[in-house]
């Protein structure tokens, strides 16, 4: 039966590499038009607001090919191409932004179209994986405890998590709300939900960077890649053969999503954030517009990539959620997923960090905590 089951997931795998290789495709397609990285072109604009005729009919007119994106010139200097108002530093006198047109649409059309079915897509293929291939295999009870987490590593992590998915929901509501929620809710109460979660997301932003850099210094010791890695990578982290791959305090898998995930990810994400965050600092309209491309691209990454490490972290993985939740690991546990570290604890091998926790006894009783002494009463 498992067998079979396996045949299927691979069938299903090979029916959807090609649509998500076509989707990839489209969003570096759409990303290359001309449209995407200067002024829409005027044969092919879609004016927002009558004030764009004229602007469009001035485009019309020249003859001065458009400034592209790697040229200063582009979206800030062109006055009578780019604006309708007078320019200054701040742009606080523009009226109408020639290049809004062009954000409106990439953002509202194929940017969130993409973004929308990767964050349907990755969850279904989650739910495929557990339901095909199942957790991995949980480990008897020893009762006796390694610790694998301080106090200060978990608060580390619970305080950039939350901080996290606050963004991530706040972010999908406004990106998405007005498609799903407003029909429903109605512009009153959408209006209220949309204003409320709109501040939610400026004040947590500065938070999550703060925490993720907190994050990044606190574990970053431990990230390291080294030869044993890739023999994790080889077997796939033993995911589908639910076979045990030797490890170290981190695996592979943890590594990358560190480096790549909370390090690389939560870079873009904090420096666009900040700069869409904080628009007092002389950045143009140009310059938000960009940043908000790279902001909705990230996000979607990152939020899809935290998807995979919640279900690791959780349902894939029994035992994994007490590491974070609690702090300790039973030892048959840490034996069978992170043996390399588990035979340096064993070893007093010095630097290894965790080790056994105090008042473990032979043969997994536990030694009751000693009674305190009687004080002065108060």
């Amino acid at each position: 039966m498992r067998a079979d089951m396996r045949a299927n997931l691979f069938s299903l795998r090979a029916r959807l590499a090609p649509l998500l290789a076509l989707q990839l495709l489209t969003l570096l397609f759409a990303l290359s038009l001309s449209s995407a990285w200067a002024a829409v072109p005027n044969e092919r604009a879609q004016p927002a607001y009558a004030e764009e005729q004229t602007m469009l009919q001035i485009e019309a007119d020249s003859h001065q090919r458009e400034p592209g994106l790697m040229s200063s010139a582009s979206g800030r200097v062109h006055m009578d191409r780019h604006f309708l108002g007078q320019y200054g530093a701040s742009e606080g006198n523009v009226i109408v932004q020639r290049g809004g047109n062009t954000w409106r649409v990439l953002r509202n059309g194929p940017i969130a179209s993409i973004a929308g079915t990767i964050l349907i897509v990755v969850p279904l293929l989650i739910i495929l994986f557990y339901k095909t291939i199942g957790p991995a295999r949980e480990e008897p009870q020893s009762g006796r405890k390694l610790q694998r987490f301080t106090r200060w590593e978990r608060q580390v992590h619970w305080a950039t998590a939350i901080s996290f998915i606050l963004l991530a929901i706040s972010g999908l509501i406004l990106t998405f709300g007005k498609k799903i929620l407003l029909p429903w809710m109605g512009h009153n109460f959408y209006s209220w939900v949309a204003y409320i979660l709109k501040y939610v997301h400026n004040f947590i932003g500065p938070l999550f960077v703060l925490c993720s850099i907190v994050m990044f210094f606190t574990f970053v010791r431990r990230n390291f890649y080294n030869r044993t890695d890739w023999q994790w990578v080889k077997e796939g982290g033993g995911l589908i053969s639910h076979k045990h791959v030797p490890a170290g305090y981190f695996n592979a898998g943890e590594k990358s999503w560190f480096w790549f995930g909370v390090t690389l990810l939560g870079l873009v994400m904090s420096i666009t954030g900040l700069v869409l965050n904080f628009v007092n600092f002389g950045q143009t309209r140009y310059v938000l517009q960009v940043a908000n491309y790279l902001h909705i691209i990230g996000a979607t990454l990152y939020v899809a990539a935290a998807m995979g490490h919640i279900y690791i972290g959780t349902w894939g993985t029994p035992g994994a959620y007490e590491a974070m939740r609690h702090g300790t690991v039973d030892e048959n546990w840490a034996k069978a997923h992170h043996g390399l570290w588990y035979d340096d604890v064993k070893a007093g091998v010095p630097g290894t960090p965790g080790g056994a926790v105090p008042g473990n006894a032979p043969g997994g009783a536990r030694t009751p905590p000693p009674s305190p002494r009687p004080g002065p009463a108060h």
